[in-house]
């Protein structure tokens, strides 16, 4: 196994989307890791692909696409804000939002994860029901069976 170099930051990704338990998340790296050098940060927000006949039209999907990105983005800056006040340099707080077209979000994020060679995953715990999870299955249990060369956190 390869050590990583003393001058390389440790990359961690934030998944989020627009629950609560998202921003605690948020909350929680800043007030974990705030200030400690060598750490920099990606928050992601995946836009879901909505069904094929959720809309009437393509210009429809399209228009509710953009506002979603919109939103997203507005949000994400909020959370670099936070981060950035917790005491992480602007410049090592990136933020991604975009579109994947995998069947799930938890793939998205792997994908994301590997693309991006980040250490360490963390998502906010939403907290369906065992009889949910067992019939749509919960990103956070996806993340924590398939990530593979990376550190998962689950926030409560």
């Amino acid at each position: 196994m390869e050590k990583s170099s003393p001058d390389k930051d440790r990359h961690v990704l934030i998944a989020a989307d627009k629950t609560e338990s998202s921003k605690r998340a948020v909350l929680y790296v800043a007030d974990f890791l705030g200030g400690v050098p060598g750490i920099s940060l990606t928050l992601l927000y995946i836009i879901p692909e909505p069904p094929e006949d959720y809309f009437a039209s393509e210009a429809e999907r399209r228009e509710w696409v953009e506002k979603d990105e919109e939103e997203a983005r507005r949000m994400l800056e909020n959370y670099a804000a936070i981060l950035v006040q917790a005491g992480f340099p602007e410049e090592k707080v990136k933020t991604l939002v975009g579109p994947c077209d995998l069947p799930s979000i938890a793939e998205c994020i792997l994908k994301s994860q590997e693309e991006l060679d980040c250490c360490t995953i963390v998502v906010g715990r939403r907290g369906i029901s065992k009889k949910e999870e067992f019939l749509f299955s919960s990103t956070s249990s996806r993340l924590l069976h398939a990530a593979k060369n990376c550190a998962v956190w689950v926030i409560e």
